[in-house]
């Protein structure tokens, strides 16, 4: 869901994400919450975390955050855990 403010380029991105793979090998499904500003300008910001308990099967347990980075129109997701 998001919600842009009066000032064009501003507002706010939140979002509640299942991923259903394989990560390093191992096969899991687990949750990420999405919480994101965006601000006139280009100034984007955007915390993402996996939800406590949410990892199953081989990634039980499964703690971190997730960076998304951008390099001209591709999308790169760093998870740290």
């Amino acid at each position: 869901m998001s919600v842009r403010s009066a000032v064009k380029g501003s507002g706010i991105h939140v979002a509640i994400e299942r991923f259903r793979d394989s990560l390093k090998g191992r096969r899991s499904t687990f949750a990420l919450i999405h919480n994101g500003t965006m601000r006139e300008g280009g100034d984007f910001k955007i915390d993402i975390k996996v939800v406590p308990d949410s990892g199953t099967d081989q990634l039980a347990g499964l703690t971190g955050t997730m960076e998304i980075v951008i390099e001209g129109h591709k999308h790169f997701y760093n998870l740290a855990a």
